[in-house]
């Protein structure tokens, strides 16, 4: 029997093909110094951030997305978070964004990742409510200032960040009620349009009111951590001792005094979402990427959004694109849950005015 005969039967393609292989040449493309190639002006259109917030987060990462060696050309760890930068600046296919950098789409991805992760991994640090009296007082006192509403130490809601089909027998759980897959993001900011608190990690389909009432600070309310301190939400919660909204239908001229300071108090969480997506637009044009490296992404969006606020970095350079407006979809009215504080500040307060 002869047995190379075999290998050209039509069975055997494979086999034959396998045998025939060879690797590609590897290839070492040429990688720009965009810290220097860019003045600051420049650099911000294509990074959505100075070169001073880039630095600053390069010295929380450095030692986490540093490479061992500097063996076959690593990838420098500035390389790594400017291609991360430039990912969610452009909302664009990993391979572009490798390309930028003169690497590989599979690196690229990898890079993404890593950067990613480490960058959220500063949410404790830049990502925080109130800890101390002094703190709640002067939190209280900004929103006040705004549309002399009390008692206010936060706003929240939520955003759809568009995701691809993430696939598995739960994937429809992540189709949200305007018929695309998504990630419910639920985030409360101050008047200087800071995020206090991010929570990422619920799909689409589920309920602005179930994500809170599963969240952390939704515990740390009822059990007092913050005092009578009450936050400021749309008709897509509940009433509750801590968490007040407008009213749908108000009923005289109190009730409309008291929804138009409501509305004023809580516009900054409103404008939080405009100056975050248009400083990352990958969060309004959707990701395509894993679910974990999704949830990543946003919540080091946040980081960087409070770092670059932090260095008054506020409004990010105009775009060239007009991005989707932030849908509000669980719009319908909540019932009270019993005893509420907007009961009490109608009786108490917005009838003096």
């Amino acid at each position: 029997m002869n047995i190379f005969g075999i290998f050209y039967e039509d069975d055997d393609q494979e086999i034959i093909e396998f045998l025939n292989y060879q690797r590609r040449t590897y290839t070492i493309r040429m990688r720009v110094d965009h810290m220097t190639l860019w003045d600051d002006h420049d650099f911000r259109i294509r990074f959505r951030i100075s070169k001073v917030v880039v630095l600053q987060v390069l010295d929380h990462i450095n030692d986490q997305i540093s490479s061992l060696t500097d063996r076959n050309h690593a990838v420098t760890s500035i390389n790594k978070l400017l291609l991360a930068l430039r990912f969610y600046a452009t909302g664009n296919f990993l391979i572009t964004s490798g390309d930028f950098l003169g690497v590989s789409k599979t690196t690229a991805s990898l890079i993404v990742r890593d950067v990613s992760i480490a960058i959220a991994k500063l949410r404790p640090r830049f990502i925080q409510m109130p800890t101390t009296e002094r703190e709640i007082s002067k939190l209280q006192r900004s929103f006040y200032q705004i549309a002399r509403f009390p008692r206010t130490i936060g706003a929240i809601d939520c955003t759809h960040v568009k995701i691809q089909n993430p696939g598995g027998p739960n994937a429809e759980y992540f189709r949200n009620r305007k018929g695309y897959f998504s990630i419910n993001v639920q985030t409360i900011a101050c008047p200087n349009l800071k995020i206090m608190d991010v929570v990422a990690r619920w799909p689409g389909s589920c309920h602005d009111q179930t994500i809170f009432k599963k969240s952390q600070i939704y515990y740390n309310l009822i059990n007092g951590k913050w005092g009578n301190s009450i936050i400021v939400a749309d008709s897509g919660y509940a009433n509750s001792r801590h968490v007040v909204t407008p009213f749908l239908n108000p009923r005289n001229d109190i009730e409309e005094l008291y929804n138009e300071s409501i509305i004023r108090t809580r516009n900054p969480v409103e404008r939080s979402y405009g100056v975050l997506k248009r400083r990352f637009p990958i969060l309004s044009l959707g990701l395509r990427l894993k679910l974990e490296t999704t949830q990543a992404v946003i919540v080091a969006c946040c980081v960087l959004h409070n770092i670059a606020c932090d260095n008054n970095d506020m409004d990010p350079p105009a775009l060239d694109i007009v991005l989707p407006e932030n849908e509000n979809i669980n719009i319908e009215e909540q019932q009270p849950e019993g005893e509420n504080a907007r009961q009490q500040l109608m009786q108490e307060y917005f009838v003096h005015f």
